[in-house]
């Protein structure tokens, strides 16, 4: 089944006194490979080649926009409406209203690591279910309202799932999510408490993610928006957000360097694809930057088509702690290799343990607490750096993308208490606490 959008806004309207609704810039879809153009409708493939579907934007439109605009608007993603496909009414908005989350300056670590320039962490775990997927599901939810879908769903390696059972949840959305049975318990529960459908299936994700691509074109799943398939052009435009702020939080300039985890390669393409829209919009200057990928050596399928300078990406099955990354094939991951080329980039991988190091790397030089995701873009910092891969007289920024709280498995066998006393001071001079 297609859908179609109601038809974009044209210019300016108002929907009150005191609200102002944006023009929406999205013109419609276009083929990342054979450059086919399509309306605003909903679908992820291109019908002539197959290839995927992004959003096109009217470039007069988007020069509109100012800095003084953005920053008038909301305290969260929907600052950025005018500069998105969706979701420039307010009333329309099925969100949990995320972004705007800490850029924090990581001295201590920069310290370690020889930084002369500053270094900062990206830190989206401070969104309302921690991880940067309620900026891309806030985005397609809001689509799916526009196209006429009753239901959410998705496949996930589990903070997509945490994150469209809580929008499901506080917007009375019946939703129903897929993930694989071995997924982290943490990520397990965040789903399941918000009381929506949860599916856990024996497979990896991309075998879950094959199953959903059946299910979505069954009968009684044809009013459901599968929010990274049949609506994915509108949900990889959210992750744009966290370069849209990262620029802003930056003063309204772009980093030299950033580090970005790859799981999709989504994430990756579309901050990049951000901080290039600020640019030919007038809105920040036009400096050059470098984008580099982190992945797991378990799942490394971007890493091995980069080191061997392959444009095809071959799939791999995912091992390793870093569950999150888990996607043995990944459907953006050809595009992600040709922004890291195109900036003079570089990717690293990275094993379990030095995964671990990096998590503790962070939260003991930062007090950001990361989950495995984080761990590996640490470490990968840290091994670009040693390698002479990335400059740290350059300013850099570095991406969290998710709670600590949410993989504590890897972390139980090797951080605990670091004394055990008796409640009395003799307990506490014995062990070396006071003189």
């Amino acid at each position: 089944m297609t859908l179609t959008a109601p038809e974009a806004t044209t210019g300016p309207t108002t929907t009150g006194p005191a609200t102002t609704v944006a023009a929406n810039p999205a013109r419609g879809l276009v083929c990342r490979n054979c450059g086919a153009t399509f309306g605003l409708i909903a679908e992820h493939a291109c019908a002539e080649c197959f290839g995927p579907l992004e959003v096109d934007y009217d470039p007069e439109l988007m020069r509109a926009v100012t800095r003084e605009q953005i920053e008038a608007g909301p305290h969260n993603i929907w600052r950025y409406a005018p500069l998105l496909p969706t979701g420039q009414d307010p009333a329309d908005r099925v969100s949990l209203d995320p972004g705007m989350t800490p850029l924090v300056r990581a001295q201590r670590l920069g310290d370690e690591l020889g930084f002369t320039a500053p270094l900062w962490v990206k830190d989206d775990s401070a969104n309302p279910t921690h991880s940067f997927k309620d900026r891309v599901v806030s985005l397609a939810a809001t689509a799916a309202k526009g196209f006429g879908y009753a239901k959410i769903a998705c496949a996930s390696t589990g903070n997509l799932a945490n994150s469209v059972a809580a929008h499901a949840a506080r917007n009375g959305l019946p939703s129903f999510v897929f993930v694989p049975s071995d997924l982290e318990p943490g990520k397990i529960v965040q789903s399941a408490v918000y009381g929506q459908a949860l599916v856990a299936v024996d497979g990896s994700y991309d075998d879950v993610n094959r199953l959903t691509s059946e299910l979505a074109e069954t009968d009684e799943f044809e009013d459901c928006a599968f929010v990274n398939q049949n609506v994915r052009p509108y949900y990889a435009e959210g992750s744009k957000t966290v370069g849209y702020e990262i620029a802003e939080q930056l003063g309204w300039r772009i980093p030299a360097q950033v580090v970005i985890p790859m799981a999709s390669g989504s994430l990756l393409t579309k901050v990049d694809k951000a901080w290039k829209e600020l640019v030919a919009a007038g809105i920040v200057e036009d400096t050059p930057w470098k984008v580099f990928g982190a992945q797991s050596a378990g799942c490394d399928p971007i890493a091995t088509a980069f080191d061997n300078g392959w444009d095809v990406v071959k799939p791999v099955k995912p091992t390793g702690i870093a569950k999150s990354l888990n996607i043995g094939n990944p459907a953006d991951g050809p595009y992600a290799l040709d922004a890291i080329r195109r900036t003079g980039g570089s990717v690293g991988r990275v094993g379990d343990d030095e995964i671990v190091a990096g998590i503790r790397d962070l939260a003991r030089t930062t007090g950001v607490f990361a989950e495995t995701a984080g761990g590996v873009t640490t470490a990968v910092l840290r091994q670009l750096v040693e390698k002479g891969l990335l400059d740290p007289a350059q300013e850099t920024v570095v991406l969290n993308t998710g709670e600590g709280l949410k993989t504590l498995d890897p972390l139980a066998p090797v951080v605990g208490p670091t004394h055990h006393v008796q409640p009395s001071l003799r307990s506490l001079r014995e062990a070396g606490l006071i003189a």
